[in-house]
C-alpha cells in the first residue's frame, strides 16, 4: 500500500545547479573560521547545493565533544551571507528547532537517534506546526522501516510538504566495510511505498571511512536516490568528530566528477523497445515462479496431512539441512549468491511450516471451540 504524503517535489525547494544535488559540510562546527572557511572552498567548487554542518552533536558517550550549540548558528548565518550557500542543521529537540528557524537556516533534518524514538519525533513535529521549513528525515539506527515511515509521517501530519528521507545506512552486529551497513532494500522498500518522497543518501555515514564514500554514492544514483550528503572538513586530519569519513573540499569536487549519471528513463524508441522485450520475459518468468511456488506449496500441505496422520513432527532438521546445501551449492552453479539462495530457500521453509502448522492444529483448534461452546 503506497503512503499518502502530502509532500512538493525537491525542485520546489531546493535548488541544485549541477547534478546530484549535494549537501556538504564539516560533521561539526568547530571554530567560526573553520565553518566559514570550509563554506568558501565548497561555493568554489561549484557543485555545492547547501552547506550542513553539525550545531548539536548526540554522542553515545558523555564526555565527548556534543556539538559547539547555538553559537554555531551565528556562524552559519556568517557563511551564508558570504557564499550564498543555504543551510542545513540537525535538530533534536523543540529548542533546537526554535533556534534554528530564529536563526534562519534553511534546511533542517531529523538524525537517526531521534527518528527511533516517535516521542522525540513528535516533539520536533509539535515544534514545526505553522512553519514553511524544509525538512529531511533520516532512517533510525536500527532497520526497522515502520520507524522511518513514522517519523516522515509525523512530521508531514504537522503541515511539512517539504519533507525528504536520507538514507545513513543501519546498525548491525555484523562487521563489514560499512560503518552502517547500507542494507539498500529497506531504501527501495521506501521508494516502492512513497515513489514521490525524495531520497538522499549519506554516504559518509554508511562508509565511515573517506575511501568508500565514492563507491556508495555510485550506488545511490545508480538507485535513484535524489542527492548525496557529504562531510566535507578544511583540514579532516584534524576534524574534532569523525575525522575518518570527511573529505577535503577538493576532494570532494574530485569525487564527484568521477561519478556516472544515469537517468530513470530514456526517450530513445530502439532502447525502449528492447527494455519492454527483456521485460516481458522477466514477467514471464515471474508468472511461471509463482505457479510453482503455489505448487510447492499444495505438496507442502499433502506432507503437512501425512505427518499429522502418521504423528510426525513439523520439522525435521536433517531434512533442511540437507535442502539447504544441496540448493545453496546448486546455485552457486547457477551463478547466484549462496546468500541470495539461503534468503529465498528460508523463505519457502517459513511458509511451508505455517501451512502443516495449520493442518496440524485443525482438529484441535475445532475441538477447543467445541469444549468453549459447551460451557457457555
Amino acid at each position: 500500500m503506497k503512503l499518502n504524503l502530502n509532500i512538493q517535489p525537491l525542485s520546489s525547494w531546493i535548488t541544485a545547479t549541477k547534478e546530484p544535488l549535494l549537501i556538504s559540510g564539516p560533521c561539526s562546527a568547530e571554530t567560526e573560521d573553520q565553518l566559514v572557511a570550509t563554506a568558501h572552498l565548497l561555493k568554489n567548487t561549484g557543485r555545492v547545493t547547501a552547506l550542513r554542518a553539525g550545531i548539536w552533536k548526540p554522542r553515545t558517550r558523555p564526555g565527548e565533544f556534543e556539538g559547539i550549540g547555538s553559537i554555531g548558528l551565528e556562524w552559519l548565518k556568517r557563511a551564508k551571507a558570504e557564499t550564498g550557500l543555504p543551510t542545513a542543521v540537525e535538530v533534536a529537540t523543540a529548542k533546537h528547532v526554535e533556534e534554528a528557524l530564529a536563526a534562519g537556516v534553511d534546511i533542517l533534518w531529523v538524525g537517526a537517534r531521534s527518528t527511533a524514538n516517535p516521542f522525540t519525533v513528535q516533539e520536533i513535529a509539535d515544534a514545526l506546526k505553522g512553519h514553511d521549513v524544509p525538512v529531511m528525515v533520516k532512517n533510525p539506527v536500527n532497520p526497522d522501516i515502520s520507524l522511518w515511515i513514522g517519523a516522515i509521517e509525523r512530521i508531514n501530519n504537522a503541515g511539512i510538504t517539504k519533507l525528504a528521507a536520507i538514507h545513513r545506512g543501519f546498525s548491525s552486529y555484523e562487521k563489514s566495510a560499512f560503518r552502517n551497513e547500507p542494507m539498500w532494500d529497506i531504501a527501495i522498500h521506501l521508494k516502492t511505498l512513497a515513489p514521490h518522497l525524495p531520497i538522499i543518501c549519506d554516504p559518509s555515514h554508511i562508509s565511515g571511512n573517506r575511501d568508500l564514500i565514492g563507491y556508495v554514492s555510485q550506488k545511490a544514483l545508480d538507485l535513484d536516490m535524489q542527492g548525496l550528503m557529504i562531510e566535507s572538513h578544511i583540514d579532516p586530519s584534524v576534524a574534532w568528530t569523525d575525522a575518518k569519513q570527511q573529505v577535503t573540499p577538493a576532494a570532494l569536487s574530485d569525487l564527484i566528477d568521477h561519478l556516472t549519471l544515469r537517468k530513470p528513463d530514456t526517450n530513445n524508441a530502439q532502447v525502449n523497445d528492447k527494455l519492454a522485450e527483456l521485460r516481458n520475459n522477466i514477467d514471464k518468468i515471474d508468472d511461471l515462479l509463482i505457479q510453482k511456488i503455489a505448487e510447492r506449496m499444495k505438496i507442502a500441505e499433502q506432507i503437512g496431512t501425512y505427518k499429522k496422520e502418521n504423528n510426525i513432527t513439523i520439522l525435521q532438521v536433517n531434512r533442511w539441512d540437507e535442502i539447504l546445501n544441496k540448493r545453496v551449492n546448486y546455485g552457486k552453479a547457477l551463478k547466484l549468491s549462496p546468500d541470495f539462495t539461503e534468503k529465498l530457500l528460508e523463505l519457502l521453509h517459513t511458509e511451508s511450516i505455517r501451512r502443516q502448522t495449520e493442518i496440524m492444529n485443525e482438529g484441535q483448534a475445532a475441538g477447543q471451540q467445541a469444549e468453549k461452546l459447551t460451557h457457555v
